[in-house]
């Protein structure tokens, strides 16, 4: 059976006009062309030097594009966006109110409008938008123990406005970026990370021994070698160097222990 989970921390953006695409497509890190009905693109707003501001889902309708994006992210998105509308006919609003997001796995495509696969990972499941509420069946802390297993992050504490690499947060790996489109927002670092093998830290699946907070630093013997971010029972996910991995690990005195899914790419 499948399960499906309300996400009620996650809101919509509704991005309208003849000029959507075009207008979305030169700010964020993947080719927003792509998204279509039935099929959704995970991309980041960046800033200028390449740091991550915010990441969200991407749907397409016959109308309009609907960003699936952190409901406390809006407030200072939307003024994002718009100061790079200039003359583009592209509207924007925020429609959390007559949307709700939900994410849905482990059995067959749920019965929904706006539906599409996660397009970081099959395993992943689906996002889903809909407008009436639907009969969900489990809860938003079991899709957060289900994306942690997977590794895959979900905002703060997961990713740091003005600080996290796309490439440090595994987008290169889970389709968040498009190598081949055109120019957008922080696209020079972007590809400079890449081409010269500059990712000296990586978002890792962990499992911890003991309770540790989000946040907390990792240690390997009395060296901060990165820190902890989301967490669900015994698994976690944090942000470590990578020269790191092979040490012992604790986190406020409890053993931490990685777990690099088979999808994630490391030096050899």
């Amino acid at each position: 059976m499948t399960k499906l989970a309300h996400l009620p921390q996650r809101g919509v953006i509704e991005v309208g006009g003849a000029d959507r695409v075009a207008f979305l497509n030169g700010l964020v890190s993947n080719d927003v062309t792509k998204a279509a009905p039935g099929r959704a693109v995970w991309a980041a707003l960046l800033t200028p030097q390449g740091k991550y501001l915010a990441d969200f889902f991407i749907f397409a309708t016959e109308q309009v594009l609907l960003l699936d994006v952190l409901a406390a992210d809006i407030p200072a998105l939307m003024p994002k966006l718009r100061r790079f509308k200039l003359r583009a006919a592209a509207e924007l609003a925020d429609v959390s109110d007559k949307y709700g997001v939900y994410a849905a796995w482990g059995g067959p495509v749920p019965d929904a409008a706006i539906c599409a696969p996660d397009p970081r990972l099959p395993e992943a499941g689906w996002r889903v938008l809909s407008t009436a509420p639907l009969p969900e069946n489990t809860s938003a802390e079991d899709y957060a123990a289900h994306r942690i297993a997977l590794g895959l992050p979900d905002g703060p504490p997961d990713l740091e406005p003005d600080k996290t690499l796309l490439l440090e947060a595994g987008f290169d790996e889970l389709d968040g970026v498009a190598w081949d489109k055109g120019c957008y927002m922080g696209q020079e670092l972007t590809a400079r990370t890449k081409y010269r093998g500059l990712v000296k830290r990586r978002l890792v699946p962990v499992e911890l021994s003991g309770p540790a907070q989000p946040g907390a630093p990792v240690l390997a013997g009395d060296v901060e070698v990165g820190r902890l971010c989301s967490r669900a029972g015994v698994h976690a996910l944090a942000m470590l160097r990578v020269d790191a991995l092979d040490k012992a690990l604790t986190v406020e005195g409890a053993a931490l222990t990685p777990r690099p899914p088979t999808w994630l790419h490391l030096p050899a």
